[in-house]
């Protein structure tokens, strides 16, 4: 049977990696500073937020928010980022989460495209450090996008940059924004431990023989 799929777009926090738990750190000590305390079950709702939205959710949860100016705003974001610099500097391959780097190899022999679709502005780097790099054709440069997930707009660049239409992509990602912005996108989703058109429960159970 042809498969009908010609290009994967993933997600790279939750998906490719585990490098939520780094950020977790880096907001928890940054919301401190500023007198906000957040735990794990609220850092669940980040997950797949741009770094602005994350900020924002934050003061709103410390009820902070008009106590910044954009321009502050914008300060913290940066200085969280460059604390989860730090914290990432000696990922490897080894931090590869479980069947990702069989599932890309089984993709690239297919010949499907593949695509970043992540909120991080970190994941050029993060990929080089993986080891992963040379996999993806596109990786969707979020300093242009204009509306983060839920909006499709990520999703959206990612199969334009591949030259791919809708129908014939499908993305994966861990987070409830997410799987919401590839449905908007018109994308068929794969989601590890959330629930899209095909639902697993970790990113070991990921093989060519679930796309369609």
């Amino acid at each position: 049977m042809m498969r009908t799929t010609k290009a994967v777009v993933f997600d790279l926090d939750g998906v490719l990696t585990d490098t939520a738990k780094y950020h977790y750190l880096a907001w928890k000590n940054m919301a401190s500073q500023i007198g906000i305390e957040i735990d794990e079950e609220f850092n669940e709702q980040l997950k797949g937020v741009s770094r602005i939205d994350s900020l924002i959710r934050i003061l709103e949860h410390g009820n902070k928010l008009g106590a910044y100016s954009s321009d502050e705003i914008n300060r913290l974001a940066n200085e969280k980022n460059e604390e989860y610099k730090v914290l990432i500097e000696d990922i490897t391959s080894a931090d590869l989460l479980p069947g990702i780097e069989a599932f890309l190899e089984e993709l690239k022999e297919a010949g499907i495209q593949l695509a970043i679709g992540s909120a991080s502005k970190n994941a050029p780097v993060i990929l080089e450090k993986l080891g992963i790099r040379d996999y993806f054709a596109y990786i969707v440069d979020v300093n242009h996008i204009v509306n983060g997930k839920p909006a499709p707009d990520i999703f959206l660049d990612a199969i334009q940059g591949l030259g791919v239409p809708a129908l014939e992509a499908i993305g994966v990602e861990d987070a409830e924004a997410g799987i919401e912005a590839l449905e908007k996108a018109g994308i068929r989703s794969i989601g590890i431990g959330v629930t899209g058109d095909v639902t697993l429960a970790s990113t070991a159970e990921l093989r060519i023989s679930l796309l369609p």
